[in-house]
């Protein structure tokens, strides 16, 4: 059954200047953008991050190694509990340590998926620092994680979702606030 759409909050347009607005302040806010490396977790961050370092690249002229990151081994929700945590290291092209790594990921929700990047970024090396930037953060912590980059804060409820959809998979830039629907009985 299909979620009953509430809002539609972002289009192509507003997605686009919140990229921009996010490259914008990682250029001021890393003087030396040639140690930092872009990681975008699987699915949708990374289609965002290589959207993000296009606009680097455009705007300061400075190509930004860019590594996608499935964290699925690393998920604290996984039924087996002795899955073997695997990332091919041959896979990543630049290498993390001392380096400044900014992951990038679409909604910021609990905080279990950065949790589990950040536990697979330190799989792969000691980086200098860690950075996050979401395109949508929309509450509801679990854990003590907070992103420097915000594209929106969008307050929700728990029984609410946030959907992001990207050209690259779903054919449509958008954001959507949805709400699964009620099914009624029939008798």
């Amino acid at each position: 059954m299909k979620n009953k759409v509430k809002a539609r909050v972002m289009d192509n347009g507003k997605i686009r200047r919140t990229l921009v607005r996010i490259a914008t302040e990682i250029a001021e806010r890393n003087r030396d953008l040639k140690n930092l490396v872009l990681v975008g977790i699987k699915t949708r961050g990374i289609y965002l991050v290589r959207r993000i370092a296009d606009i680097l690249k455009q705007n300061e002229g400075v190509e930004i190694p860019v590594i996608t990151l499935d964290i699925t081994p690393y998920r604290d929700d996984l039924k087996t509990r002795d899955k073997k945590k695997v990332i091919d290291k041959n896979e990543i092209k630049a290498r993390l340590d001392d380096r400044d790594v900014l992951l990038i990921d679409d909604v910021l929700f609990t905080g279990r998926t950065i949790r589990a990047a950040m536990e697979a970024i330190f799989d792969l090396g000691r980086p200098k620092t860690i950075q996050l930037a979401v395109l949508i953060d929309r509450g509801h912590r679990e854990l003590p994680i907070r992103p420097g980059y915000i594209g929106r804060l969008l307050p929700t409820s728990r029984r609410e979702r946030v959907e992001v959809r990207l050209k690259e998979i779903d054919g449509v830039d958008e954001v959507l606030i949805t709400e699964p629907q009620v099914k009624l009985n029939n008798k």
